[in-house]
């Protein structure tokens, strides 16, 4: 494996076991082999462009899954954009394995105040995330702007977690759930959210 691969290999890992806060790059590339404490600052130049090294790949992934879905045709519900929404994320991580800790990365980086924004920009710039978005927006019409946003950023908190939590369980052999039954339990979960009233 390359030395960049390698660490951005290990620092995903390492920022999905202990937070990201809590990883210094010594102890990246420490566990990566590498003798250069400045190893990560030659590679990447910054954190952030380390955290964009980290998910770029798995976004690409999950672009072309979406992508290929809306050119097979979404069924122009509700139900059916949040599905478009979820599926493709879900089987990108069913495709990663037991072993990955992509998921638990995702949720400890979005919770991280200086890095969420490029976290949450990555994944949310794509062309077919920003469509499917504004085709779920567009079917709610009667929701505020601001409800609309409100609704937006706890879909993106659901979402995430929710495979977190089930990365961490089928790593530790004891989820109750597959990544198929997850995606279906979202897709539910994601429609009551976005036609659940307004308290005014």
């Amino acid at each position: 494996m390359k030395t960049r691969d390698l660490i951005v290999a290990t620092a995903e890992r390492l920022f999905a076991l202990h937070g990201v806060a809590a990883v210094s790059n010594r102890q990246i590339s420490e566990a990566a082999g590498q003798g250069n404490n400045s190893v990560i600052t030659y590679h990447f130049g910054s954190r952030a462009d380390l955290m964009r090294a980290i998910v770029r790949p798995h976004n690409a992934d999950i672009e072309q899954r979406r992508t290929a879905l809306l050119a097979a045709g979404v069924p122009d519900t509700l139900p059916g954009w949040a599905g478009c929404l979820v599926r493709p994320i879900t089987d990108h991580f069913a495709s990663l394995g037991p072993q990955s800790c992509y998921a638990r990365f995702a949720a400890q980086a979005t919770t991280d105040p200086f890095l969420r924004d490029v976290i949450t920009e990555e994944a949310l710039s794509t062309p077919s995330t920003q469509r499917t978005l504004r085709e779920i927006t567009l079917r709610t019409p009667e929701l505020p702007p601001a409800v609309q946003r409100l609704r937006t950023d706890m879909t993106r908190v659901l979402v995430v977690h929710t495979c977190a939590e089930l990365e961490r369980a089928l790593h530790d052999g004891t989820a109750e759930a597959t990544w198929p039954e997850v995606a279906d339990g979202l897709v539910d979960a994601l429609t009551g959210l976005w036609t659940a009233p307004v308290t005014l």
